[in-house]
Order: C-alpha cells, then sequence, then structure tokens
C-alpha cells in the first residue's frame, strides 16, 4: 500500500499541502485505482507521505530520498537543494506511489539502441533541468535530453495483453522534437520489438521521423505509441482531428480496453480535457491490433526496444487498472488544475545581463589567465589580457543574448562574427552560423548558476543539463559529473565548470 501518513483524510491546506483528493483518490473513486504512480513534483495520492524520487550527488555518489513536504504535498526541493549544493544532482529512482513497487530506474539497452552510459544503460536525468512551482511552492520535474531514459521491467499490476487500462502525465508542452520515443506508459518486458500492438504508451512530439503519426498543424501531438507505429487515431499515417498541443504544461490522456481506445488532452494550467479520438483499433478485427498483446512494463522518455533519440519533460504520470471513464478523467485534470503549475527560474547565482559584451575565464588554479576564446570554429581557452592584440580581444568577447532556445537561459553571440553563436555539436563547443533551426537554438541556449567551485558562474546546457561548459585539454566541451568521456572525468570538475564573468574586452 502508499506509505499514508496517520492525519486524517481531509486535513485542512497547509504549507505544501495542494487539494483534499490526489489524481489515485479520484482514480479509485472511479473504480479504476492506479498500479504506478510517479511524479518528482508531488504526491499523487491525498495521504501519500513516502519517497518521491531518489537523488544520487556528484561529489561523492552520496543519494538521498525526496519526500513531500507534507502528506499530499509538493516534494520539498529545499532538501534537494541543500543535498546538491555546490555539486551536481542525477535522479536515479522515480518511486511508484501506488504501493506495487513499480519503481523506474535507468533504462538499460535494447533491440534499437544502446544508450551511451556504462554498460549501454541510458543517461540519468539533471535533478535540476525542470524547475517549476505548485501553488507557488517550488519542486523539479525530469527533463529527459536525447539518450535519457528510465524502466521498470518487472512490473507489478499493470495491464497484460489485451486487459483494460488508462494512463496520464504532465508533460512540458514546449520541450520535443522528431524522434523515437517521448513516452510514458506500457511497454516490453524484454527492451525488444516482438511485434505490432506489444505496447500501449503515452507519446508527446513530432513523431518519429517516418512520416507516420501526425495531426494538424506542425505539432507537437499527444499520440499513441502502439508499437511499430504512432497513431494519432486509428489511422496509421494522419489525424485530421488530433490538434497540435503546446501548451507550456500539457496534461496527456491514452487509454485501452478490447477493440477501444482514446486520445484526450488539455492545458494543464487552465480548462478541461479534449478527446482528440476515441474509436476501434487501427486496421479493424483482422489487424494485429484488435487483441492487444500488452506485456506490462513501465517505460519513461524511450521507446519499449529502448529508441532513445527522443526529448521531454515529465512532471508527473500514473497507470491505471481498468478503463477509466472520461468522467474521472475530468476530475484529474481538475486536480492537475488546481495544483497551479507554473514556470520557475533557470537560472540562479551571479545574473547576466542581456545585450552586455562579456568575457568568460578560466578558474581552475594555474590556469587562471586563460579566457574561453573561438579560433574560426573552435572554442578552446587561450591567455588574454590588456597587452592583448585587438583581435584577439574581440575573438575572447561575446554578447549576451537571450536563450535562442529558451528565453530563460542566455546564448553567447561572438562580438567579431556577428550572427556567430556558441554552440554544443558532438559534445565540443563550436561557433556556428544561426541558422535559425530548432536544433541550433537548443544546442546554443544555456543556463547559469552560481560557480561550483565558488566562484562566478557555471553555464549548463539548457538541452543537456547534466552537462556544462568545460575547458579540458584546452579545449571547450560540455561535460557531465562523471560519464562515458574523458571529458567527464571528476577530477578538477567543480573548477573546470566554474569561470568568471566579466566586462567584455571588446564590444
Amino acid at each position: 500500500m502508499p506509505a499514508f501518513s496517520k492525519i486524517a483524510m481531509g486535513v485542512a491546506a497547509t504549507v505544501g499541502t495542494l487539494v483534499s483528493a490526489g489524481p489515485c483518490d479520484i482514480y479509485a473513486a472511479g473504480g479504476t485505482p492506479c498500479v504506478a504512480a510517479h511524479s518528482t513534483t508531488r504526491a499523487l495520492y491525498d495521504r501519500y507521505t513516502g519517497s518521491l524520487y531518489q537523488l544520487k550527488r556528484g561529489s561523492d555518489d552520496a543519494r538521498r530520498d525526496v519526500f513531500p513536504l507534507t502528506a499530499g504535498g509538493v516534494a520539498d526541493a529545499a532538501s534537494q537543494d541543500a543535498f546538491c549544493a555546490g555539486t551536481t544532482c542525477l535522479i536515479t529512482i522515480i518511486y511508484d506511489q501506488s504501493g506495487r513497487s513499480n519503481d523506474l530506474t535507468q533504462a538499460p539497452p535494447g533491440g534499437a539502441a544502446r544508450g551511451p552510459d556504462a554498460d549501454g544503460y541510458d543517461y540519468l536525468a539533471s535533478a535540476i533541468g525542470a524547475p517549476v512551482t505548485l501553488n507557488g511552492h517550488k519542486a523539479y520535474g525530469v527533463f529527459s535530453s536525447p539518450f535519457t531514459g528510465y524502466r521498470n521491467d518487472r512490473p507489478n499490476g499493470t495491464a497484460v495483453l489485451d486487459q483494460p487500462e488508462g494512463m496520464y502525465a504532465v508533460f512540458d508542452g514546449t520541450h520535443y522534437n522528431t524522434a523515437c520515443c517521448f513516452d510514458y506508459g506500457n511497454a516490453e518486458i524484454h527492451n525488444d520489438d516482438p511485434g505490432n500492438a506489444h505496447m500501449e504508451a503515452i507519446y508527446f512530439g513530432t513523431g518519429d521521423g517516418s512520416g507516420r503519426g501526425s495531426g494538424t498543424g506542425s505539432g507537437p501531438w499527444i499520440m499513441a505509441d502502439l508499437e511499430n507505429g504512432l497513431f494519432p487515431s486509428d489511422d496509421h499515417i494522419h489525424s485530421p482531428n488530433l490538434p497540435t498541443t503546446n501548451s507550456r504544461f500539457v496534461t496527456a490522456v491514452v487509454k485501452g480496453e478490447h477493440n477501444h481506445w482514446a486520445i484526450r488532452g488539455g492545458n494543464g494550467q487552465q480548462g478541461s480535457l479534449s478527446t482528440f479520438y476515441n474509436g476501434v483499433r487501427p486496421d479493424g478485427p483482422n489487424g494485429e491490433y484488435f487483441n492487444m498483446k500488452k506485456e506490462g512494463a513501465i517505460i519513461l522518455g524511450i521507446g519499449g526496444d529502448n529508441s532513445n533519440g527522443a526529448q521531454g519533460t515529465f512532471y508527473e504520470g500514473v497507470m491505471t487498472t481498468g478503463f477509466p471513464s472520461d468522467d474521472t478523467e475530468n476530475k484529474v485534470q481538475a486536480n492537475i488544475v488546481a495544483a497551479k503549475y507554473a514556470p520557475a527560474d533557470l537560472n540562479s547565482g551571479p545574473g547576466l545581463q542581456i545585450g552586455s559584451s562579456v568575457s568568460v575565464r578560466v578558474t581552475t588554479p594555474g590556469y587562471s589567465d586563460r579566457y574561453i576564446v573561438h579560433d574560426r570554429d573552435t572554442v578552446d581557452t587561450q591567455v588574454v589580457n590588456s597587452n592583448s592584440d585587438f583581435g584577439l580581444k574581440q575573438r575572447a568577447s561575446f554578447h549576451i543574448r537571450q536563450g535562442l532556445g529558451n528565453s530563460g537561459c542566455y546564448s553567447f553571440e561572438s562580438v567579431d562574427s556577428p550572427g556567430q553563436f556558441v554552440r554544443h555539436s558532438n559534445y565540443k563547443l563550436v561557433l556556428n552560423q544561426n541558422d535559425n533551426s530548432k536544433i541550433f537554438h537548443e544546442d546554443a541556449t544555456f543556463c547559469s548558476q552560481a560557480g561550483l567551485n565558488g566562484q562566478g558562474n557555471s553555464i549548463r546546457s539548457w538541452s543537456y543539463p547534466t552537462r556544462y561548459w568545460r575547458h579540458f585539454g584546452g579545449i571547450g566541451y560540455i561535460s557531465s559529473n562523471g560519464g562515458p568521456h574523458d571529458f567527464d572525468a571528476k577530477f578538477a570538475f567543480n573548477d573546470d565548470v566554474s569561470f568568471v564573468v566579466s566586462t567584455g574586452f571588446a564590444s
């Protein structure tokens, strides 16, 4: 059973407490109880007091669970901030609140892809990539970059074969891409693709690039991953009734029973749910989806065969036993709206001024006379001072711009090469011309926080928030605090990723 407090139900709202019935209380009242309930932002039962997620600290690999502030309340983000101060943290476990131990952990390799981490596992998510507030209280979501994934291949009580089920998730409607597959839901237990109909998961994004699965507008769309297809309806390719859904917070719903399933969605901050599809399975009674072959594993951020090229942000989600009614889901949507999700500041520490010219100095002992410089498209470090020639001073100077990929962060435009920005490409920092593509804008967007060694700023990739600007062997990289590459070395990490940002040598 879920970890309930001894406080009576219906407790009055206090610090960190949301509404008197959580989403899983609502599903239970509707006769379709949760069999998996995951959130890093809040408790999903009114009386839940157990662990929400686990952190691993970069400095010493210590681990700590994060709990709600109160029964049924918002996550205790302050405890995370204290535990992770002066270092980095990853989310290692997203606990199942249903009491069935359907916890989500680092996804192993699958038939479609091996992950880049040790033994072919996918990356874990940064603990600070997706800050939000709920009713004014800070919390953190799960920012999933490409190659990041979580999974449970030993499920307990989830739907298998053609059994009925429902699921919802709250996503960031502005964080997505065209790749397979940012999913949450039911998948294969052997991390491979044995054929059609072995999955039933919520997908969010602009498709997998195959042309299969789309709606109106340019996306993103809420669809269902039923294996070997992202389905907008019973049609494999397109639905004219599936709208682009790109509000900052998106509620996404998929549910299925024998030869009947539905897609619903809405704005996670206001309004009600809309039904985008409600009908029969694809391909009719002679098709492979007529009798589903679901296996019950649970995935987040990846496809059933570990296709791991997608990106997205997850805040909360559940899976139920039984086919929930629209009325039950409408009440869950009202609960989500009442939680009052809102964006939070992506930056901390010394502020950067939009429009200013800056130079970025290394703080690593023995290298503190060096600055971030570009040499054509290469970003490296060189010794720069007041006696340096004007060309070098220009190449060591950057204009701070509003983030091209997220306006809450920053982009760094070269002073001597207007229109060219620092971006990451294959983990290296490079200087490239802005081509106005979505991927360029995201790769050229960085957030700032207080320097991890106590000096100046550390500059974090927005699109890969486990990774920071780092000088390593004289070259600029985005590096994580431990990882599969030489430039991810833990030795001197805090010094190598901390920089003093000062007035630019040139403007």
